[in-house]
């Protein structure tokens, strides 16, 4: 027998037999996951519609039938804000079709306010902290949380927010023991000190008379002590890494949908139920600053924003803004000049004509995009904005109003126990209630108080609302600055007002944002969404302010790009709403009348907010 023949023989046979059940592997592959079916399915209809893209209409259809994009990279940066400082960037990759994919970058803005007038070392100390903190969340995104949300769909925003708010509970809790021990060591150190050093026995008083004080030497007396200040609330160093990984998780996830942000937001916001209609924010946009470092007499009011009417459209309220920028600008500047203004040149008369002229009003741009120039009144601002509105044909009260933004709580002397409102005014916390209440009386188109007291002054927020809740908004800010600490229940102390500013700052994640609005919403009081000072040029803020519903969006000034940009966003997305006929219009202003009974129940400030958010959670 030739076993040879054999052998040539059963070669091809085996080769059949291999290639068949590939055949029988492959069938059962496409028919366990549907592909006879589906492409019967495709070829049937496009065989009726003819498309003039064939296989681009074949790459849609099965596009639809992937598997959802997952997180597989987070890459951490520093970058620059819009004032030079440094700020974190995060970069979100998924996995889409099985390839690696970069989808959406995203910066959020330092927690750190912008030091004015501050000196040296206190410059430098800010500037350390900031590139420390961007640093540790650097760290935080490369050595832990890139591999913690590895392989979730960036649509799980409420799982990934869970795990960044676990993840941020535990570090601040080791940052707390790090500190307690740190505490410890310095008291170890200070015993051992007073041991091998003991102080020095007291000097006994010489006897005889009393010394008296001189005639004449003025004391330093508070007249009414006010509460002292709550101590700073540390920041835990590389919180801003939660923020803006929960930003950029719910950007990708509207990326990837191919849905605009502030259309995911609205529909986590309404339970996955996208909102036919949506309404725009009002804009509140700061026209002048007269804070502590303008160069006038007057403090008070670090914002001076002009609030468009409910019906008008952003488009309108920002060309209005605009025409009213130039007119201040037009009315200062005879007196940067050293000239005598239009106003002032009807009234002067014959005996001024010897005397000088007045001394230049110094104007420059801020951080927040509008003009800082000097005021020596309270009044002087409102009369000038009052004046450019005349000059165009428009009326306060009625074309137009304004908002305020005290920012209060800096301005508290507490070695007198006083606000300094002007240079050399200072005020009691009762003086400055009796202040605004006299303000709003003569000048009633303003309808928005920031800050107008500090969070100590709790009384004062009190009898605030009782005398003017009705006939404007009472807005905390800086009092309410912590959002996650009165998302858990950490605020008893908050003062009463009629809403919120809320930023997105630090810790706080887009499921912070969703709860305290949805709370807002449900005690009909107003939120607004406001910028950080050191800002960037990612404009998200305006989707998210958007999709939230928030009642007004605060940006600072139409100067700067990181700010125009915003502006530019939030015309772009109106146009969008009404293309799409969504853009709804909005309720006319409602103040709270606090002094109502009927409305006891439903008094709102921070600590009942935070406790009412901890029952619901």
């Amino acid at each position: 027998m030739d076993l040879r023949g054999n052998h040539r023989e059963s070669e091809p046979q085996r080769q059949r037999g291999t290639l068949t059940d590939l055949k029988h592997q492959a069938a059962e592959y496409y028919r366990s996951n549907e592909v006879p079916q589906r492409l019967e399915e495709v070829l049937n209809t496009m065989f009726y519609l003819r498309p003039a893209d064939f296989y681009g209409h074949l790459a849609n259809y099965f596009s639809k039938l992937s598997k959802p994009p997952v997180i597989c990279r987070l890459v951490g940066r520093k970058v620059l804000d819009g004032t030079g400082h440094p700020t974190l960037e995060v970069e979100v990759s998924c996995q889409v079709k099985n390839c690696d994919t970069t989808i959406c970058s995203t910066m959020i803005s330092s927690h750190a306010e912008i030091l004015e007038n501050a000196s040296p070392e206190a410059v430098d100390a800010d500037d350390k902290e900031r590139h420390e903190s961007v640093n540790i969340a650097i760290t935080w995104i490369e050595e832990s949380l890139n591999e913690l949300l590895e392989g979730l769909q960036p649509t799980d925003q409420y799982e990934v927010d869970e795990l960044l708010g676990e993840y941020f509970t535990k570090k601040a809790e080791e940052e707390e023991e790090e500190r307690r021990e740190a505490e410890k060591e310095k008291e170890k150190e200070k015993e051992t000190q007073e041991i091998m050093f003991p102080p020095p026995p007291p000097v006994a008083a010489p006897s005889g008379k009393k010394k008296q004080a001189k005639l004449g030497k003025k004391i330093s007396v508070v007249e009414n002590p006010i509460p002292p200040a709550e101590p700073a609330e540390p920041v835990i160093k590389g919180s801003m890494a939660i923020g803006c990984i929960s930003l950029a998780v719910v950007k990708a996830a509207a990326t990837t949908s191919d849905v605009p942000l502030y259309l995911q937001i609205a529909s986590m916001k309404h339970n996955q139920d996208l909102p036919q209609e949506l309404f725009m924010p009002l804009p509140m946009i700061t026209l002048l600053s007269y804070g502590k470092s303008s160069p006038g007499k007057l403090n008070l009011m670090k914002e001076v924003m002009l609030i468009p009417p409910a019906w008008l459209t952003a488009k309108k309220s920002v060309e209005m803004s605009l025409d009213i920028h130039k007119q201040i600008m037009k009315l200062l500047e005879p007196v940067s000049k050293g000239q005598p203004s239009p106003s002032a040149e009807s009234k002067k008369s014959v005996r001024d004509a010897g005397k000088k002229a007045p001394p230049p009003v110094i104007k420059k741009m801020s951080h927040l995009g509008c003009i800082v120039t000097g005021s020596e009144t309270l009044e002087q601002p409102l009369t000038l904005i009052q004046t450019a509105c005349t000059n165009i044909g428009l009326e306060l009260g009625t074309d137009l109003y304004l908002g305020i933004n005290c920012a209060a709580h800096e301005l508290i002397d507490y070695n007198k126990g006083k606000y300094e409102v002007l240079s050399g005014t200072l005020k009691n916390p009762d003086e400055m209630v009796d202040m605004y209440v006299n303000l709003i009386h003569k000048f009633p188109y303003i309808i928005a108080l920031i800050d107008p007291l500090r969070k100590e002054d709790t009384q004062q927020w009190e009898n605030l609302c009782s005398n003017l809740g009705s006939k404007c908004y009472l807005i905390a800010e800086h009092a309410c600055r912590n959002m996650s600490k009165h998302l858990n229940g950490q605020k008893k102390n908050a003062p009463k007002c009629s809403g919120l500013v809320v930023k997105y700052i630090n810790e706080t994640k887009i499921s912070d944002l969703l709860e305290m609005t949805k709370l807002l919403d449900g005690l009909k009081h107003v939120s607004v969404f406001g910028s950080s000072d050191g800002e960037s040029c990612d404009y998200s803020l305006v989707d998210l302010a958007v999709g939230l519903g928030t009642k007004f969006i605060k940006l600072g000034g139409l100067s700067r790009g990181e700010r125009v940009t915003k502006y530019n966003r939030l015309l772009a997305i109106e146009e969008e709403l009404l293309d799409n006929g969504m853009l709804c219009s909005r309720a006319d202003y409602e103040f709270i009348d606090f002094t109502e009974e009927e409305e006891e129940e439903e008094e709102f400030d921070c600590s009942d907010l935070a406790v009412e958010i901890q029952l619901t959670l």
